[in-house]
C-alpha cells in the first residue's frame, strides 16, 4: 500500500522563513504558488500561517485591561463571532478565543478558590495540535532530512530567480534572432564574393511607414488658385504691452509698498477724525477688547418677602428657645426642636467619606459569561440565573469615573 502524505503539522523555522520570502516575492494572492515551495503545507495552511502568526501587523504583546474588558463585553454581545470581534480589538481571532478561555478559567479558579497547576488547554503527550498555525515555530534540527534539504535548496533557487520564465524566453528568442541575422549576413557576403547579387526583399509593413510617406497627405490639384480671400487685415501691434514689467507681472515688493502707503493714508485720516481709537490701534490694543460687556446677573431665586419670612421664623425660634431656658425646661425634645442656627459648629473636623469600593469589571463579566454558559433548561422553572449588573448600550463597556466626594455640600450634625 503506498504511503499517503498528509500535509500539515507543526511549522518549522525554515518553513516560516521560506513563507516570508515567498510572500515578499509573490504577494498575498498567489498562495498555491507559495505552497509549491513548501512540500508539507497546503495553500490554505500557508495563508492561515501568515494571517495568524507571521503578519507584522499582529500584536503579540501582553493584553491590557481595556482590551480584556472590551473582549468580554463583545463576547457577551456577539457570542462565538470571533472573526467579527478580532478586528475591533486589534488581535487575531485565535488570540481572542485563547485569551477568552483563559479569563473564564481564571474566574472559575477564583470561584473555587483553588489554583491548579495543570492547564486544561495544554496538549497531552501524543495529542495533535488542531491549530498549529497559531503557535510559535519549532527550531530546526541539526541533521535535517534529505527531503527538507531538497525543499530548502529548491526554494532558495526559485526565490533567487527574479527574472522569471517569460524573461528567460524573451532573452532566448532575442539570442536566436541575432544568430539568424548573422547567418544570413554571412551568406550574402559569400554570394557577393562569388559574383551572385541577391536583392534584399523588403517586408511590407502592415501599418504606415512614417519614414517613406506622409500620413493623411492630400496633394493639391495642379493649376492656379485665387488667393484674394486669404489676405487678412493685419492688426496694429501694441508695443507698450511688450515691456518686461508687463510680461513678468507685478512684483511682491511693489505690491507691499502700495499696501503700506495705503495703510499710512488710512491711519492719517483716522487720526484726524478719531484720535483715541487710532492711538489704541497703533499701540496694538483693539478697541473691541477694551469695551466691557454688560453685567448679566441671574434672576433671584428668593424674593424679598421670602427673606423676611425666613428672618421672622429665625426670630420666633430664638424667642421660643430663650423662653424655654428662662422657664427651666431642659427637655431633649425641646433642645432638638429649638436648636441654635446662628453659628455653625466648625470645630469638629468632618472626615472625608470613603469612595465606593472599586469592583473588578473583568471578573464580573467573566462570571456572567460562565453563568450564562452553564445555565440549565428553562423547562425546569425556578429563578433566573443571578448575574452582575452589566450594560448593552454600546460596543465598548461603560467607564466608571471615580470622583472624590464633595465635603462642602455635606450637611453637619448628620
Amino acid at each position: 500500500m503506498p504511503r499517503i502524505m498528509i500535509k500539515g503539522g507543526v511549522w518549522r523555522n525554515t518553513e516560516d522563513e521560506i513563507l516570508k520570502a515567498a510572500v515578499m516575492k509573490y504577494g498575498k494572492n498567489q498562495w498555491s504558488r507559495i505552497a509549491s515551495l513548501l512540500h508539507r503545507k497546503s495553500a490554505k495552511q500557508c495563508k492561515a500561517r501568515w494571517y495568524e502568526w507571521l503578519d507584522p501587523s499582529i500584536k503579540k504583546t501582553e493584553w491590557s485591561r481595556e482590551e480584556e474588558e472590551k473582549l468580554l463585553h463583545l463576547a457577551k454581545l456577539m457570542p462565538t463571532q470571533w472573526r467579527t470581534i478580532a478586528p475591533i480589538i486589534g488581535r487575531t481571532a485565535a488570540q481572542c478565543l485563547e485569551h477568552y478561555e483563559f479569563l473564564l478559567d481564571k474566574a472559575a479558579q477564583r470561584d473555587n478558590e483553588e489554583e491548579t497547576a495543570d492547564d486544561p488547554r495544554k496538549l497531552k503527550p501524543g495529542e495533535i495540535d488542531p491549530n498549529p498555525e497559531t503557535k510559535p515555530a519549532r527550531p530546526d534540527p541539526i541533521d535535517m532530512d534529505e527531503d527538507e534539504l531538497e525543499m530548502l535548496s529548491e526554494a532558495r533557487a526559485r526565490l533567487a530567480n527574479t527574472q522569471g520564465k517569460k524573461a528567460k524566453r524573451k532573452a532566448r528568442e532575442k539570442q536566436l534572432e541575432e544568430a539568424r541575422r548573422l547567418a544570413a549576413l554571412q551568406k550574402r557576403r559569400e554570394l557577393r564574393a562569388a559574383g551572385i547579387e541577391i536583392q534584399k526583399k523588403r517586408k511590407k509593413k502592415r501599418g504606415v511607414d512614417y519614414n517613406a510617406e506622409i500620413p493623411f497627405e492630400k496633394k493639391p490639384a495642379p493649376g492656379f488658385y485665387d488667393t484674394s480671400e486669404e489676405n487678412y487685415q493685419s492688426l496694429d501691434a501694441d508695443f507698450r504691452k511688450l515691456r518686461q514689467q508687463d510680461l513678468d507681472g507685478e512684483l511682491r515688493s511693489e505690491r507691499e509698498g502700495r499696501e503700506r502707503k495705503k495703510d499710512k493714508q488710512h491711519m492719517k485720516r483716522k487720526k484726524e477724525s478719531d484720535l483715541p481709537s487710532a492711538i489704541l490701534q497703533t499701540s496694538g490694543v483693539s478697541e473691541f477688547t477694551k469695551k466691557r460687556s454688560k453685567l448679566v446677573l441671574p434672576a433671584p431665586q428668593i424674593s424679598d418677602t421670602e427673606l423676611e419670612e425666613v428672618v421672622k421664623v429665625g426670630q420666633a425660634s430664638e424667642i421660643a428657645r430663650q423662653t424655654a431656658e428662662e422657664s427651666g425646661i431642659t427637655n431633649s425634645a425641646s433642645s432638638t426642636l429649638l436648636s441654635e442656627y446662628n453659628v455653625t459648629n466648625n470645630s469638629i473636623a468632618l472626615r472625608t467619606p470613603k469612595t465606593p469600593a472599586a469592583q473588578d469589571r473583568i471578573l464580573q463579566e467573566a462570571q456572567n459569561l460562565m453563568a450564562l454558559t452553564n445555565v440549565d433548561t428553562p423547562l425546569k422553572g425556578g429563578l433566573n440565573t443571578p448575574l452582575h449588573e452589566s450594560d448593552f448600550s454600546g460596543v465598548t463597556p461603560q467607564k466608571q469615573v471615580v470622583q472624590t466626594p464633595n465635603t462642602v455640600l455635606s450637611t453637619p450634625f448628620r
